[in-house]
């Protein structure tokens, strides 16, 4: 039987695995392993990357309105959402758990009067113009299609878009994240007819085939003067920006 003369032994083996806890905490720091800021989410709504196409818009529910319509289907983009899993393991003799992140996609929602705070307010430049803004107010990520349908009282036309403010792909809106449309209520040079003032403004808003129903519509407040317009109202497609939204 093999008898230690003193405790010297464990105390060199004691000092070299502390030292090397040491050399690999210094490791994981310098290759990033380290604890790191997530960072803020972007403010910017998303532009979805699915072609103005009918096949794109297939799949989905439609959107009502009563106005003119596009012949080209929008198509919808997909939001991404991240889950957490937990997950026990065992190598070389011990077992270890752990978390992981991963991604998933789904077709966000259509934007509506439901999910959206729908405001309107008219603007300087361009003149005769209006700016209409929908926030998403729900918890998922919402699409908007198209262009707004604008009914002003009980007007029995329908305004028609700007064909050439159709953007490349669907404005898709983050909860909290907003879209823009712009409005032309009249032109400079009087051309318009039947002028009249608008005191109440409803907002329809399409699906994911032109003139389809997206779901309810939203109630939109007027100054106290109301709103004038004539027969030259046109409205642009949904944009990301109101910059986008006023360039027509």
């Amino acid at each position: 039987m093999r008898t230690f003369r003193n405790a010297r032994p464990h105390t060199a083996l004691l000092a070299t695995t502390t030292a090397a806890l040491a050399v690999l905490a210094l490791t994981a720091c310098q290759s990033g392993m380290g604890t790191q800021d997530e960072g803020k989410a972007s403010s910017t709504p998303t532009v979805s990357s699915a072609a103005h196409s009918p096949a794109a818009q297939n799949t989905g529910s439609s959107q009502a309105g009563s106005g003119s319509g596009s012949s080209t289907a929008q198509g919808s983009d997909a939001a991404s959402h991240t889950g957490k899993g937990t997950g026990t393991g065992s190598a070389g003799g011990g077992s270890a758990s752990g978390k992981g992140s991963g991604t998933t996609t789904a077709s966000p929602v259509l934007c509506n009067g439901a999910n959206t705070r729908v405001t309107a307010q008219e603007v300087s430049r361009p003149v005769d113009h209006m700016l209409i803004t929908a926030t998403n107010t729900g918890s998922r990520p919402c699409a908007l299609t198209y262009y707004p349908f604008l009914r002003f009282d009980e007007m029995q036309w329908a305004p028609g878009a700007f064909e050439e403010s159709r953007p490349q792909a669907v404005t898709t809106l983050a909860p909290g994240e907003s879209g823009y449309a712009g409005v032309r209520l009249s032109v400079a040079d009087g051309s318009g007819e039947n002028g009249t003032t608008g005191h109440k403004l409803t907002v329809l808003f399409q699906g994911r085939t032109p003139r389809s129903d997206a779901g309810p519509t939203a109630e939109v407040k007027l100054p106290a003067k109301g709103v004038h317009y004539d027969s030259e109202l046109t409205a642009t497609y949904w944009q990301a920006t109101a910059s986008d939204a006023l360039t027509w």
